[in-house]
């Protein structure tokens, strides 16, 4: 074997062991701490704020993608329920 591919391999598996190693030793917290989680769980927060919008909207693009229960609803595509 090439000295230069030896060199390589060896490399490679040292960068590989270390890069392993390192992301086992982390602490890893919550990015959101439990007194923050009431402002992420105030209703402005919600993507759609207005429930009789929010089934137009779903009804549109049902209606659009001549498809039923692509928002998560049963039915297939053939139309029945």
């Amino acid at each position: 074997m090439n000295p230069i591919k030896k060199m390589l391999i060896l490399i490679t598996a040292l960068s590989s062991l270390l890069i392993l190693s390192g992301c086992s030793s982390l602490d890893i917290e919550p990015w959101v701490k439990p007194y923050e989680r009431q402002n992420l769980a105030d209703p402005i927060m919600r993507f759609g704020r207005h429930p009789i919008a929010n089934m137009h909207v779903a009804h549109v693009l049902e209606a659009r993608e001549s498809a039923r229960g692509a928002e998560g609803t049963g039915g297939g595509g053939c139309g029945c329920n």
